[in-house]
């Protein structure tokens, strides 16, 4: 079972992997290959972040809309392709360099990778009032309660525990990722709708996957049934999976930037009831050969302390609701999706185009060798 632990660690995999390189050509969303119709008003667009997982394709579809758009970032990865289509500014929010936004305006900011209020305060003393909409994306991690199913926007949010949470930093954080990822969430919301005021959006994903995901928690599983044999499903196979494809929810905050949406929505998918068994055969489909899938009850997987991403029981763990969370209003608001073997196909092609190194380091599921001893173990009890 993922646990607790292993969620809060795969959350910090997706906050690091701000400090990755940038990955050229995956940038841009497959649904560039269509005519993409022109917004009916550009917008001149801030992007905080703009480098790292979902940014690219924010910045790639509101191209293809024809906004004018603005990155502001560490300048680490600065993406060539972009050329001089994105005017790319460099600060550094961990230490309070915002100079290049100063005097400046825009229609609308996108803050992708804020996990501390005090990033959205200084966002918000330098750009009060010189931006017209502004959206945050947050995280189902700011629910208190994550153990039922149906979770929707009002329900109630983490509450912080610490001393001071604009004192707190990327290191603090990091040290303690299970007791402040969703609080300082929580609060970095509050802290948006305090320097932003009624025109705030806040965008609330679960898993985020697709191509770009450096954290490998849904890669396990295609990469894993591509490699074909005796494959170990957690459960009976009927909990719950949620997950986004990384363009479906960039694309759908240039269309919220577009609209003037404000509010907060879960933007959790599909726009269906997707179990773990219909996940595994789902991604069969896509990679074929020959695969076999055994399933193991959740009292073997706790037993043998095993962590296999994306899946939670639909009983019985602090985020059991997680498969579950309601998308009515996201949905209602345009969020779409495409379907689950287009997620799988372009993943995969874009793993395979990584580094032999960076496919051999699996960063979330687990070995082959301790899957294989695993269901030894099972069979010789079963």
């Amino acid at each position: 079972m993922t646990s607790r632990r292993d969620l809060f660690r795969y959350a910090a995999l997706a906050t690091a992997a701000a400090a990755l390189p940038s990955i050229g050509s995956a940038a841009a969303p497959a649904s560039l290959g269509n005519a993409i119709p022109k917004a009916a008003k550009p917008l001149r667009i801030l992007i905080l972040g703009g480098t790292g997982f979902t940014g690219p394709f924010q910045v790639a579809y509101a191209l293809a809309r024809g906004h004018q758009v603005t990155t502001f970032n560490r300048g680490r990865r600065p993406i060539a392709e972009w050329g001089d289509r994105v005017e790319q500014l460099v600060g550094d929010r961990t230490t309070g360099d915002l100079k290049s936004l100063e005097g400046r305006e825009w229609d609308v900011c996108i803050d992708n990778p804020t996990t501390l209020p005090y990033w959205v305060r200084d966002a918000g003393q330098v750009l009060k009032g010189k931006v017209g909409h502004y959206l945050f994306i947050s995280t189902i991690s700011v629910y208190a309660d994550g153990s039922k199913g149906g979770i929707n926007e009002d329900s109630p949010l983490a509450k912080y525990a610490g001393a001071d949470a604009m004192a707190e930093t990327r290191e603090t954080l990091m040290a303690n990722i299970e007791g402040l990822y969703g609080s300082l969430k929580a609060l970095s919301e509050a802290e948006a709708r305090k320097q932003f005021g009624d025109k705030v959006t806040i965008v609330r994903p679960g898993y985020i996957v697709g191509p770009r995901d450096e954290t490998d928690r849904f890669t396990y599983w295609p990469k894993r049934i591509a490699e074909g044999g005796e494959i170990l499903v957690p459960g009976d196979g009927q909990d719950p999976v949620q997950v986004i494809d990384g363009r479906d929810l960039g694309e759908w905050m240039i269309r919220l930037a577009e609209s003037g949406t404000a509010g907060v929505f879960n933007a959790c998918g599909p726009d269906y009831a997707m179990s773990m068994d219909a996940m595994v055969h789902g991604c069969h489909a896509v990679t074929g050969g020959p695969a076999t899938f055994t399933h193991v009850p959740r009292e073997f997987i706790e037993k043998n302390e095993v962590a296999l991403p994306i899946w939670v029981p639909r009983e019985g763990s602090p985020y059991s609701g997680y498969g579950a969370v309601s998308n009515e209003r996201a949905i209602a608001a345009g969020l779409s999706f495409r379907p689950l073997a287009e997620t799988v196909t372009d993943l995969l092609a874009w793993y395979r185009s990584q580094t032999p190194e960076r496919q051999a380091e699996v960063r979330a599921g687990i070995a082959r060798d301790k899957e294989a001893e695993l269901l030894k173990a099972w069979h010789a009890q079963a």
